[in-house]
């Protein structure tokens, strides 16, 4: 993408300010209301209350990331289609500073900077003696992973950003540059591996309803991660070792777990199961943005999969190439990713009843000729799907990471960059998650093999568009320009534009218009971070 400009910075600085006068989110922030936010001016004198500190930080600070932004990223990857203008910058690389779901991406991840600062630079102080040290440490390591895990996102969506640690530090002086993409990395190491000692750890089972928060196990996937994007190939093998060697998360469907699938996955009742590293803990409230519009954003456009405010149904639908051609003959993924004409559901609800065939000959989503499937678990149904609230947002959660992400991971890491490789523990690894989609082992493995299982493994969970943006840049341009991205009534091809003023590949975003012309400083080189 062509970077036109830097920050978001002023606003960001000012309203960091005003959470610690105000203790809460201002709504033209975070467009949300302000029961968003974390109020440190209370004195937390029990561990119930201490640990409840972070629960805001699993749900809402996340909604305007992981909503339509999240969803136009895969759109921009190819592995989605939508002609709504709202989302549908990204299908031509036409995606600007201006426009409102990136500033809303942007909004939130910042909420979740800020918000995770304030934890850990003021909640110490404020909690009773008969707080348990053990507790405050852990609701202390979550805030550390919530602003590593944010700084994740900022870093690969906008490369260089502000640092900011304390927003006490720039009460005086609210212009402030970025810091290079080196400096952000390393934070988030820091971070994660602060997150690691003071996290508890866990080891995930069927108790589900004690799985929703974060681990010492999730903090170290999520650092695995880290290091493979910065091609530091032998820590994000030890990292990954240690997660896959401590048994604490589960394949569903594979050999540790046999009775359940990959479609149990992205069901209501298997929320915060064995294979959920870090999840968006979603809870309906009646208030929007409170919960997963994924049902309703990636069900049929007439409604039958939405109970209300079906005007919103089917805003996204799955590219020609994932409907078509992205899953070969026997796997058994592509009937829980995608929706094609003549599939049968036989338990998910509709406004018809139970059960669903899907419709041939109809534009079920966005012309596409099919629907996406993950998410899209029909109207209420009692346990099976929980509650929807007056938007038709439900309770099912939104992965962030799960297991199998980590043991591709494991397997790239062991590849190192090299051609191929037999090595057993990778093709443990890989073969793990082929195995549950119904797939022959592989006896070796390059990069393209790894590359294409993890896009049909994690299809419209968001990673492909940052995949691409890890890969040469001129295969990565190869590879988007060859894509069909129209819908099943006109085949359309568009060319990326890559960014001007970056010599090394990136997928870099405009930052918002109205924040860069509120600080021009923002345009300036990164300066190198100080660390404390």
């Amino acid at each position: 993408m062509k970077k036109k400009s830097f920050l978001n910075r002023y606003s960001l600085l000012f309203i960091a300010v005003t959470f610690l006068t105000l203790g809460s989110c201002q709504d033209d922030f975070t467009d949300r209301p302000s029961e968003d936010g974390i109020s440190l001016d209370s004195y937390y004198s029990t561990n119930d209350q201490v640990a409840s500190a972070t629960n805001g930080m699993y749900s809402r600070t996340w909604f305007q990331m992981y909503n339509k932004f999240w969803w136009a990223l895969e759109v921009g990857s190819g592995n989605m289609y939508s002609g709504s203008p709202d989302v549908s910058g990204l299908r031509t690389f036409s995606l600007n500073g201006s426009d409102p779901e990136l500033v809303n991406g942007w909004s939130s991840l910042w909420a979740n900077v800020q918000q995770s600062n304030m934890i850990i630079n003021f909640l110490s102080a404020r909690v009773g003696p008969a707080v348990s040290q053990n507790v405050l440490d852990n609701t202390i390591g979550e805030a550390y992973f919530m602003r590593a895990t944010a700084y994740f996102d900022l870093v690969r969506l906008w490369g260089p950003v502000p640092i900011i640690e304390n927003p006490l530090d720039y009460t005086s002086n609210p212009y402030v540059n970025t810091n290079p993409v080196a400096d952000v990395y390393k934070l988030i190491t820091a971070d994660y591996l602060r997150a690691i000692t003071l996290l508890a750890g866990k080891n995930r089972g069927a108790n589900y309803a004690n799985n929703g928060h974060v681990s010492k196990g999730s903090a170290r996937a999520m650092l695995a991660k880290v290091y493979l994007y910065q091609k530091d190939y032998a820590n994000a093998k030890a990292m990954a070792e240690t997660v896959i060697e401590s048994g604490e998360f589960k394949l569903l469907g594979g050999e540790q777990l046999p009775g359940k699938s990959f479609a149990d996955l992205f069901t209501y009742a298997n929320n915060n199961n064995e294979e959920s590293i870090f999840a968006i803990q979603w809870k309906g409230d009646g208030n929007y943005g409170s919960a997963n519009n994924s049902n309703t954003q990636f069900g049929f456009q007439d409604g039958t999969l939405s109970t209300s405010n079906a005007s919103y149904a089917g805003v996204f639908g799955p590219s020609q190439e994932v409907l078509l051609s992205l899953y070969g003959s026997g796997d058994l993924r592509k009937h829980e990713t995608v929706m094609v004409p003549g599939a049968v559901y036989p338990t998910i609800k509709t406004t018809q009843g139970i059960g669903l065939t899907v419709p041939t000959g109809k534009d079920l989503a966005q012309a596409s000729g099919g629907a996406i499937k993950k998410y899209c678990i029909g109207v209420v149904n009692g346990n099976v799907t929980g509650q929807a609230d007056g938007w038709a947002m439900m309770d099912n959660n939104t992965y962030v990471m799960r297991y199998a992400e980590l043991l591709l991971i494991h397997a790239e890491a062991v590849l190192a960059g090299g051609a191929s490789t037999s090595d057993a523990g990778a093709l443990r690894s890989i073969n793990a998650v082929r195995k549950r989609a119904g797939l022959a082992d592989l006896t070796s493995i390059t990069f393209d093999d790894i590359f294409l299982e993890r896009r049909k493994e994690l299809c419209f969970e968001g990673d492909y568009w940052f995949d691409l943006g890890r890969i040469d840049k001129n295969k990565a341009i190869a590879i988007m320009s060859a894509q069909n991205r129209g819908d099943r009534y006109g085949e359309r091809h568009y060319t990326p534009i890559y960014s001007e003023d970056h010599a090394t590949n990136d997928f870099y975003m405009d930052y918002p218009d109205n924040e860069v012309a509120k600080n021009p400083k923002l345009l300036q080189a990164p300066v190198p971070y100080t660390f404390k």
